[in-house]
């Protein structure tokens, strides 16, 4: 087993192999890796496991014990900086109450302080509309209770108060959530519609990706239904049952074959893009996030008890998109 870090980098990596002997003393990976690594807590370890950077070749489960001879990578992200910046960025609110807001994030715009963004993300911009909101949640997600990715656009909600926030976590955990997002994929899906069901886990060799039916994965489901078919793309909705990273821009790559357009890291740009339309080609070659949009959001408010449901139409560089293929 090694203790110390495997690099010099900020990222700091961990590598330890299970005995016979760990087997016979330990019954939870937790309790074990919080003693092989005694500088890191179970909670942070939990924490670790569940934003999936512990990983190895066979699934793992942070309840149980993985047989002898396992290998098990810890990766560390770096630091993210805890004092949290009120910024004055200005947000698209669909819908406010003392409780929670909604908003319409634009692509580019990252949720939280992460490495390589520490300021300009929404969280920011939050605690500026929302001064009070430090200390609802996690201390550097404040408010926080799901995310897009950077490049995604779309529907979101944020609490305002410790009893929303648990209350929506609540929610999302048992999938009590409509979230429709729509999509433009290169390609033609063999299928008019249908259900993608695979595990989602941290792609083996390329740690910035992620990648369907990996061993330590988690279980992912996303329906689909074709909404136009144009030449060489189609429109899709897309309506998450679970949430994992990626989820539906790996489902659409890796196992429709037809990934979202303009995706920097899943095959939506090269050689889909040059089947488009001449009147926006040059356009989506130089737009740099894929043309995915979180469209619905659909929830019971957890205080009010009210049937809450909003939309948000989609940037204008899909809309153009879409009517250039239209044409």
């Amino acid at each position: 087993m090694s203790s110390e870090p495997d690099n010099t980098d900020e990222t700091q990596n961990y590598t330890v192999t299970v005995t016979n002997e760990d087997r016979e003393e330990y019954k939870r990976l937790d309790v074990y890796l919080a003693q092989k690594l005694p500088q890191f807590s179970r909670s942070t370890l939990r924490r670790l496991f569940d934003d999936e950077e512990i990983s190895s070749d066979v699934k793992l489960s942070i309840n149980k014990m993985p047989p002898a001879g396992t290998v098990i990578e810890v990766e560390i992200p770096p630091p993210v900086p805890t004092d949290l910046i009120a910024e004055n960025i200005p947000l698209d609110i669909l819908f406010e109450d003392k409780h929670l807001i909604i908003i319409n994030k634009p692509a580019g715009l990252v949720v939280h302080p992460a490495p390589g963004h520490y300021t300009g993300t929404l969280v920011n911009a939050i605690l500026y509309h929302c001064p009070d909101l430090k200390g609802i949640g996690a201390e550097k997600r404040p408010g926080i209770v799901h995310r897009l990715d950077m490049g995604t656009s779309g529907v979101m909600v944020v609490a305002k108060d410790q009893a929303t926030h648990e209350g929506l976590v609540s929610l999302f955990s048992i999938h009590d959530i409509d979230r429709k997002y729509e999509a433009l994929v290169g390609g033609q899906p063999a299928q008019q519609g249908g259900t993608i069901t695979t595990t989602i886990g941290r792609h083996p060799t390329h740690r910035q990706k992620m990648a369907a039916n990996v061993k330590n994965g988690k279980t992912a489901v996303t329906h689909y239904k074709v909404l136009k078919q144009y030449k060489g793309a189609a429109h899709m909705e897309l309506r998450l049952q679970t949430g994992r990273t990626h989820q539906i821009r790996v489902h659409m790559s890796q196992m429709l074959h037809t990934p979202v357009l303009c995706d920097p890291i899943y095959g939506g740009s090269d050689s889909h893009l040059k089947r488009t339309p001449d009147s926006i080609r040059q356009r989506l070659i130089d737009y740099p996030y894929q043309l995915l949009h979180a469209k619905e959001l659909g929830f019971v408010h957890p205080i009010t008890k009210e049937k809450l449901h909003f939309t948000a139409p989609p940037p204008e560089i899909f809309q153009a998109a879409l009517k250039a293929f239209s044409e």
